[in-house]
């Protein structure tokens, strides 16, 4: 299976109450699924539910100290959510379950370590929760009218070679592919579980024929990652990484039962079809890490 293949848009749960059933019928035939909602949709609910404070375990402490109202709930439903998505493919109960975090901040589930990789991502209402059971996955969302400067990002941000070629486009086209570069980065590395601890530019990305995200590194570990990036609710960008431990890396790039099957509504890759942009990554185990 290739690895746009593996992939869907993003699927909207609205609820606890979901519906999940799609989820878990994506979870099953592809080994993951990404949700997204917003927390404004999941408040009133999970404000509601008389196991909040199971649901959020020892995340508790830090929801009650967080200062802010707003930040206090969006990180209450966030932590909802994505316990609610692990329950859903593990056909358990959301309050059963206990999140730990790793050292580079990624969420995990206490007792499911090699059998359940999770990931998080949230930018203003958005909440984006990615699950997998093939490997290390992480998400990344941005909205697309947020505007991060080029002229001043580019040395963290990209690769001498990224760098050129994206000076080289007009400012609109650079903008757009400047930010979806960013977030496939920043889920490649949450993946890795070293987040912004990662330099961007150490990582690597070019487009293949068909517009889709590879990394540069052609080695066999950087072939066991797939990437996507979908547009959600018409305003964000939201960008998927993940490395199937389970796939068969000796076979090259571009191999499999074809493209067109494989694209999901919603897909950027398509509307990229032009660009070559380049990223050389890392993997897990790495993959060669760029040199400047």
């Amino acid at each position: 299976m290739s690895g746009t293949q593996a992939f869907g848009a993003p699927l909207h749960v609205a609820g606890p109450e979901g519906p999940w059933d799609e989820v878990c019928d994506r979870f099953e035939s592809v080994g993951r699924a990404v949700v997204h909602t917003t927390w404004g949709e999941w408040l009133t609910a999970a404000l509601l539910d008389p196991e909040l404070r199971a649901l959020l375990g020892r995340d508790r402490p830090r929801y009650r100290h967080s200062p802010a109202a707003a930040g206090r709930l969006a990180f209450a439903v966030s932590r909802v959510v994505m316990k609610h998505t692990a329950a859903a493919v593990l056909g358990t109960a959301p309050a059963a379950l206990d999140i730990a975090y790793l050292p580079g901040g990624q969420p995990a589930l206490r007792g499911f370590g090699g059998e359940l990789w999770l990931s998080l991502a949230h930018t203003e209402e958005l909440i984006v929760v990615a699950v997998s059971r093939g490997g290390p996955v992480g998400v990344d969302a941005e909205a697309v009218t947020r505007r991060v400067s080029f002229e001043a990002l580019q040395g963290q941000v990209c690769t001498p070679q990224e760098a050129e070629l994206l000076a080289a486009l007009p400012e609109d086209r650079r903008a757009a592919r400047f930010l979806r570069l960013w977030t496939l980065k920043e889920a490649y590395t949450k993946a890795l579980g070293q987040g912004m601890r990662r330099s961007f530019a150490t990582v690597g990305f070019c487009w293949d024929g068909d517009g889709r995200a590879v990394l540069a590194d052609d080695s066999p570990a950087a072939r066991a990652w797939s990437f996507t990036t979908c547009l959600v609710r018409d305003r964000y960008l939201v960008s998927e990484a993940c490395r199937d431990t389970g796939r068969d890396t000796a076979r090259g790039r571009g191999q499999g039962t074809g493209h067109a099957a494989g694209q999901a509504a919603g897909q950027v890759e398509d509307r990229l079809r032009d660009d070559p942009g380049p990223l050389a990554g890392t993997g897990l185990p790495p993959a060669q890490t760029v040199r400047s």
